[in-house]
């Protein structure tokens, strides 16, 4: 019997599909955390670890006090 897929990874992927379709292009902000955890059903703790990995990844780039952002790679 297959198991879930995690939350976390299943926010990771939708996200990272998005911005590879181009669906969300560089700059586009993503909904708060906490709009996130409601979409998702899940905790802000979870949509963290997500948005961790997507940072990590340099899918993502948080703006402190402005919100978290598609990066821009255009310019590399």
């Amino acid at each position: 019997m297959p198991t879930q897929e995690p939350t976390f990874r299943r926010i990771v992927n939708e996200i990272s599909e998005k911005i590879r379709s181009g669906e969300l292009t560089p700059g586009t902000k993503l909904p708060s955390t906490s709009e996130l955890a409601d979409m998702y059903d899940t905790s802000t703790g979870t949509v963290y670890r997500a948005l961790s990995l997507l940072h990590d990844r340099d899918l993502i780039i948080g703006q402190p006090g402005r919100g978290t952002y598609v990066a821009d790679h255009s310019g590399k």
